[in-house]
């Protein structure tokens, strides 16, 4: 894991979030009715996205924004918000080793 740059490990980090979070809007949009509500564990899963929903684009867009847009926004935020904390983790991570 040494050999990769902090960014590829940020970048892989966020884009595998995606696909987690992607799945797992998929399966609690779908499935909705058999659990009687959301997935449980999907606003964990999601939480990364929800926080910029939030507190990011509301604020920009108050206005009621379509679906896909909306989640066009999640995903970027999953992915921008995941990618920045794994890429301060990882360089705080090898700083500390190598001290």
């Amino acid at each position: 894991m040494s050999q990769l740059n902090t960014s590829t490990i940020a970048i892989l980090s966020g884009a595998a979030s995606v696909v987690v979070g992607l799945v797992a809007f998929a399966l609690s949009w779908n499935l909705w009715a058999l659990w009687g509500g959301p997935m449980p564990g999907a606003q964990v899963l999601l939480f990364p996205g929800n926080l910029s929903l939030v507190y990011v684009w509301h604020p920009l867009f108050t206005e009621e924004v379509n679906f896909w847009p909306k989640l066009a926004l999640q995903m970027f935020g999953q992915f921008t918000l995941v990618a920045s904390v794994v890429a301060v983790a990882t360089k705080a991570i090898r700083r500390w080793r190598s001290a």
